[in-house]
């Protein structure tokens, strides 16, 4: 499904993007080791039984990167000029092994672009909630869409 050209967004545009996704030990292990995050929380089991938490925690920029990667198909897939950048991310609740994932996203701003005036720059608010209904990850993403027709 390719994303959409600045001209089909509108402020206040919401889309829950399918598929939700289940994270897995593996997935948080290759992140984490891939990313030289060797916080024991998100890799030793022993070690995070004695936390709060009772149980690893996934890598939160894991959580983060999972966000973007599961809008990209409804939102910029096809038409991106660029991301500008990442804002407000905040982790309200910690994201374990098992849990179920799903991404929503809601147009905040749009505006044309002033070097560019083949593009338009929309920010997205994106919330990953995961099955227990409860907000795992939110933040703002800043991109810079083509328009319509525009080459």
């Amino acid at each position: 499904m390719p994303g959409r050209y600045f001209d089909e967004w509108t402020v206040g545009d919401r889309i829950t993007h399918q598929p939700s996704r289940t994270v897995t030990e593996t997935d948080n292990l290759m992140f984490s080791a891939m990313t030289h995050n060797m916080q024991p929380l998100h890799l030793d089991a022993e070690y995070a039984r004695g936390t709060e938490f009772g149980q690893i925690v996934v890598n939160s920029t894991f959580t983060f990167s999972l966000t973007v990667g599961l809008s990209i198909a409804d939102t910029t897939v096809g038409t991106i000029v660029a991301n500008l950048g990442f804002d407000k991310v905040t982790t309200p609740k910690p994201t374990f092994i098992g849990d179920t994932l799903t991404c929503h996203t809601e147009v905040l701003e749009m505006k044309d672009s002033k070097s560019r005036p083949n593009a338009g720059i929309v920010v997205f608010g994106h919330e990953l909630t995961n099955q227990r209904g409860e907000v795992a990850l939110k933040c703002t993403r800043t991109v810079m869409v083509q328009k319509k027709g525009a080459s």
